[in-house]
């Protein structure tokens, strides 16, 4: 009997014949118009992002298995997918390198002021600005060490900069000159020329870089988020820009998207907002699609999955 699997996004007739190669029945709905029916009564898979403002799973009693599109899992209802023993697995790593990129070209156009030069020549101005800096033998800290911040690691590498990077237990991580443990943080945070975020949203992680986080880190420091905006509590970031204590920031993620039209962050000349883009590239449905099979290909067979997510943790 084949295992039925639903698709809330279809990546053509050639992908989806692949997977019923496998032996799968697949059924593909919008993922827009996702809502329960009678005919998703048989499901044992979902492959998706996130359907589930819409899409009722507690009616999907024979789900066993969510394979998310995204690294995030916070789109997810969480306790009921813990009391009904459903394996999630995500596509941590499948965004990482134009991440990495996304991350270098942000600290570059920060110190570079990039964005007073875009908006010179949109003016039609022409004016020196001796102000900017060089990356050159700039400390470069992420706060979290998974695939995103070693892609843009391994990536700074030639720039002559020193990179610091903090995980759990300081355990070091190639490309990185030295790893701090999390209980260590306000020790890295003083260290830091450019801070970059890339750790997981979790209960834990929720406004991780406050007032107290700010007040360690140097004068002047520029910051990066392209991991979630609720890591950061905004309120507070808008409070140490006006008073110069932050740089310049590159926000890719923000704590309510899509940013307010009111929200102060729109105003700042040293901030650059961008709609949490870093992950797209023309390689992301290939590599997304290459994870999925092959955590199919592995369903099939009863061995382990690829990126399994550990829920107690929140990645």
């Amino acid at each position: 009997m084949k295992n039925k699997v639903l698709f809330t996004y279809d990546y053509g007739a050639d992908k989806m014949e692949e997977i019923r190669g496998l032996g799968y029945d697949v059924k593909i709905i919008n993922e827009k118009d996702a809502k329960y029916s009678n005919d998703l009564e048989d499901i044992e898979i979902l492959v998706c992002y996130n359907p589930f403002k819409t899409l009722d799973i507690s009616k999907m009693k024979k789900l066993k298995w969510i394979q998310l599109s995204s690294a995030g899992i916070d789109q997810l209802p969480i306790d009921y997918i813990i009391n009904s023993s459903i394996s999630i697995s995500n596509n941590r790593g499948g965004y990482s390198i134009p991440m990495g990129e996304w991350i270098v070209l942000k600290a570059l156009e920060l110190l570079k002021r990039s964005s007073k030069f875009y908006e010179n020549q949109k003016n039609k101005v022409w004016k020196i600005d001796t102000t900017v800096l060089e990356l050159f033998n700039k400390t470069i800290g992420f706060i979290g060490t998974g695939s995103i911040a070693r892609e843009a690691a391994k990536r700074f590498s030639g720039f002559g900069v020193k990179i610091l990077g903090l995980n759990t237990n300081g355990r070091p991580v190639d490309n990185f000159d030295k790893c701090f443990s999390n209980k260590n943080i306000d020790e890295m945070l003083g260290l830091c020329d450019v801070v970059v975020i890339t750790i997981p949203y979790t209960d834990e992680t929720h406004h991780l870089i406050n007032e107290d986080k700010f007040n360690k880190m140097k004068n002047g420091v520029y910051l990066i988020n392209v991991a979630r905006g609720s890591i950061i509590d905004e309120n507070a970031l808008i409070k140490n820009i006006e008073k110069g204590k932050i740089g310049g920031a590159a926000l890719d993620v923000v704590e309510k998207e899509p940013l307010d039209i009111n929200n102060p962050l729109w105003n700042f000349d040293n901030v650059i907002i961008t709609p949490h883009n870093s992950w797209i590239s023309e390689m992301r449905n290939a590599r997304r699609f290459n994870l999925i099979y092959e955590n199919l290909k592995r369903y099939k067979s009863n061995e382990k999955l690829i990126n399994l997510v550990d829920l107690n943790k929140g990645y």
